[in-house]
């Protein structure tokens, strides 16, 4: 182990020599020579044939050709459309071969399983854009023998479940399950307790294992990283994590905002970490922070992905986040900075053109660094308010700093009062607190935030409202859903028959701790 450290403190010497090379070739060359690849390489599936890849590959302009002739699409129209049939067995559908991994991803906003495929193609690129991570640490200044210690990643199950002619499970499941054997002594929790498919059980044995583990790194989504460490800190009756792991000294982190967490993570440390985020989606690895300080994550352009950005406003959209069928996209060299943007994807899994519902924003354009916003479904403009998720974000931890409040999760709603409209926050936190306080404060970041919403506070929005809960009730919530743990988040925006079911719940468990 000793000499992983001594190599991986080297790194940084080896990653300049890979960005040199990398760098010969400016992002659209990158996204031009990525887009040729996998054209080429799916010219002969059953997609590939039926939009023409062969002829847009002789097309003077292949990217212009290629988003001519293929369409948008989102996830029910490529799956009925293309990828049901993959499911089905068939071959050479979207891409070559047989798919023999899907990707369960409910995103956080519909209630039926996505599955989307995963490829042999897809891991490798995943892999070599984790190395590249990887080789990032040495930025950090981190000491050599930090390379000794343990990761824990707390993913999905690693036992996949098995469809006759394919697998299933999340895709942190399917990556792990697929890791190098050089990884394994210092991947944690270990095989047997990756395989748990209960996720309480699985926190259950990380506790009982974890005085055992020498941990430097962790490696997975806010909520339940926070509630894995909570549950050592009470077990083992100490103050810290640090007690328990007194090496632990990077945090990586993905899939969801870390802004509302933070200051209640902190509250568990007992000294500063470095933060590390990554933008690892079922679709493919798009990108990661690739240097310290940095303000964004940088874009994988050269790596099995075709990026291509719709602009993330009235024009493109409907107020229900819906895609409207005159969109235009934009590919890298033409977005701008500042500018918020959905993500259309198209990689070496036979994702085409494909709406991953995420929206993002460029905060470098010289280094293609991003920052995620929110969804395409994931925002409230009921009268013209545009309030992303973002905004929502930054209000809460403002509200969370200034109040001290442990705020773990939050969701909110748009709701008629009367002729006009107001928002319904359900906001939970730890310590106890005046909900016309939170309201005040809430109410008075977002105006400050954001300009439309401002205008609206004193014309069609007019109130919000502020009901806060005990954390616990959001993941019971998430629970009865059956997304708990790994990859599950909870949804910032709730809209229409879930927004429903949530007050149900809500008023059921008021009741249940009043009577």
């Amino acid at each position: 182990m000793p000499l992983l450290g001594s190599v991986l403190k080297q790194a940084l010497a080896i990653n300049d020599s890979v960005r040199k090379v990398r760098i010969k070739y400016s992002p659209a060359q990158k996204q031009k020579r990525t887009l040729i690849k996998l054209l080429s390489k799916a010219q002969y599936t059953s997609f590939g044939v039926f939009y023409g890849f062969r002829k847009i590959l002789m097309a003077p302009d292949p990217v212009q050709e290629f988003r001519r002739r293929v369409p948008i699409f989102d996830y029910n129209e490529i799956y009925n459309r293309w990828w049901h049939r993959t499911l089905e067995g068939a071959e050479d559908i979207c891409w070559p071969g047989r798919i023999r991994y899907f990707a369960l991803s409910s995103g956080t906003s519909e209630s039926a399983s996505k599955r989307i495929p995963i490829t042999r193609d897809l891991l490798r690129s995943n892999t070599r854009t984790s190395i590249r991570q990887l080789l990032t640490l040495a930025d950090y200044d981190l000491p050599e023998e930090l390379f000794t210690k343990g990761i824990l990643m707390l993913g999905g199950s690693t036992d996949l479940i098995h469809k006759g002619h394919y697998f299933e499970g999340d895709l942190s499941g399917i990556s792990q399950a697929k890791m190098p054997g050089w990884f394994h002594p210092y991947y944690k929790p270990g095989k047997l307790i990756a395989k748990e498919r209960d996720w309480n059980k699985k926190i259950e044995q990380v506790v009982l294992k974890a005085r055992q583990w020498d941990i430097g790194f962790i490696v997975g989504v806010p909520a339940w990283i926070q509630i894995t460490l909570e549950k050592i800190i009470s077990h083992y009756g100490v103050r810290t994590i640090h007690d328990i792991w007194p090496n632990l000294s990077v945090y990586v982190h993905g899939g969801v905002s870390f802004e509302p967490y933070k200051n209640s993570f902190e509250k568990l440390l007992g000294r500063p970490i470095q933060y590390i985020e990554t933008y690892l989606a079922s679709e493919g690895f798009i990108a990661y922070q690739s240097r310290k300080h940095a303000k964004g994550m940088e874009l994988v352009l050269d790596n099995g992905l075709f990026l291509e950005f719709i602009p993330f406003n009235a024009s493109n959209f409907d107020e229900e986040g819906r895609l409207k069928p005159d969109a235009e996209s934009l590919w890298i060299h033409q977005v701008k900075e500042g500018e918020e943007y959905a993500i259309l994807l198209s990689t070496n899994a036979g994702a085409w053109r494909y709406l991953i519902g995420d929206t993002i924003r460029f905060v470098d354009i010289a280094r293609s660094e991003i920052v995620i916003t929110g969804r395409t479904k994931h925002f409230l403009s009921l009268c013209g308010e545009h309030l992303s998720v973002d905004n929502m974000n930054t209000a809460i931890r403002k509200v969370d700093e200034e109040l001290g409040l442990n705020i773990r999760e939050f969701t909110v709603a748009g709701i008629a009062e009367g002729s006009l409209f107001a928002h319904k926050w359900y906001i939970g936190l730890e310590n106890p607190a005046d909900p016309e306080v939170v309201k005040r404060l809430l109410d008075q970041h977002l105006c400050a935030l954001n300009d439309d919403y401002a205008v609206e506070r004193r014309h069609a929005l007019r109130n919000i409202y502020v009901e806060l809960l005990p954390p616990q009730v959001f993941y019971e919530w998430m629970e009865k859903l059956g997304k708990i743990g790994s990859q599950n988040k909870f949804p910032r925006v709730l809209k229409g028959e879930r927004f429903r079911d949530w007050e149900h719940f809500v008023q059921q468990h008021i009741c249940s701790s009043t009577s």
